[in-house]
């Protein structure tokens, strides 16, 4: 159950709607963390370049950024992240077979090394207290650089703070993301 009403976009200044209406282009659907969150502009504002900077060019694939964002939201026990991180991920071409695998990554035939090391980080990192070693990371340097590693661990931090405030909030999933993770989109 939702704890605070999204706003309608008739309800938010101009600058916050154009972001709104941006992240609708980039999802397909207009989100209802980010009506909540307009309630405090500076905050969606933040948020938005946030999103820009971790989703934007970067080295790391798209879609594994998106399964990274889906496991730590599934080990966060989130499942409004997890949906439209699994959401983002078939957007960014990742076949649903391997969305729906993600909780077994490490024996799955799916995965590559590579995306292994980055599942198993945002799994071991989404949980409280963090469960990530120095083993991790050297397992993650065989495949990935510093700078790749800092992309990957962006997407981690930046679902840790969406995890908290969507299961705070009790934030209502959209019928779009519901649907992509129930099977029921192509």
């Amino acid at each position: 159950m939702t704890r605070l009403a999204p706003l309608s976009l008739g309800e938010v200044d101009a600058e916050t709607r154009r972001m709104i209406t941006n992240a609708e282009n980039l999802m397909g659907f207009v989100p209802n963390d980010a009506l909540v969150m307009a309630r405090n502009p500076g905050l969606t504002k933040a948020m938005w370049g946030l999103v820009a900077a971790v989703y934007g060019p970067g080295q790391v694939d798209s879609g594994l950024k998106r399964l990274v964002g889906e496991a730590a939201s599934k080990a966060a026990g989130c499942f409004y992240c997890s949906a439209h991180a699994a959401h983002g991920a078939r957007e960014q071409g990742v076949a649903k077979e391997k969305i729906d695998a993600v909780w077994s990554f490490e024996d799955s035939p799916l995965f590559s090394d590579p995306e292994r090391a980055a599942i198993n980080l945002a799994m071991k990192a989404g949980v409280v207290p963090n469960e990530t070693t120095d083993e991790d990371f050297d397992r993650l340097r065989l495949h990935f650089s510093e700078d790749e590693i800092v992309e990957i661990v962006s997407v981690i931090a930046m679902f840790g703070f969406l995890n908290r405030w969507n299961t705070t909030l009790g934030t209502a999933l959209e019928p779009v993301p519901l649907a992509s993770v129930a099977g029921l989109t192509e």
